[in-house]
């Protein structure tokens, strides 16, 4: 889970202990969209506790007034007669409360590298890319031990 007011922008590697479990499949570093804090960079603890984990209560720049808390992001690949050959469906789940808030699908185009069906908030789909990429890279480096 992400905080929804986090726009992510690149890797932040060594900041964690398990980093594939990250909501976004690693850390990242970026800024904040939250209201009157737009463009601030949040510090390395501040991206360690609180962006990159959602249900930020201890942040400062927080607002009281929001839809959501946190987001998730699933996958779903074509294989084994699931999802839509050439796409990556990315699932993604708007919390607030730790009850969902808001889910839909987005969809990525693999031949022509493009997003089909994308997020009107542009944090949540930073927040999708980040997490389609480190997927991209998660398999291909699976690949590559199963090659080898």
């Amino acid at each position: 889970m992400a905080c929804p007011f986090f726009l992510p922008m690149e890797r932040l590697d060594g900041e964690w202990l398990y980093p594939h479990r990250l909501p976004l499949g690693c850390g990242w570093r970026g800024q904040c969209a939250a209201p009157g804090h737009e463009g601030e960079s949040p510090s390395q603890e501040e991206l360690r506790d609180f962006c990159n984990l959602g249900y930020a209560q201890g942040c400062r720049r927080l607002p009281q007034e929001r839809e959501w808390d946190s987001l998730r992001f699933g996958v779903k690949t074509p294989g084994n007669g699931v999802g839509i050959p050439g796409r990556i469906q990315i699932h993604y789940v708007c919390e607030r409360d730790h009850r969902p808030a808001e889910n839909g699908t987005l969809i990525f185009d693999t031949a022509g590298e493009r997003w089909e069906c994308i997020h009107g908030n542009p944090c949540v789909q930073k927040m999708a890319e980040c997490f389609l990429q480190s997927f991209i890279e998660k398999k291909k480096r699976e690949a590559e031990r199963a090659a080898s």
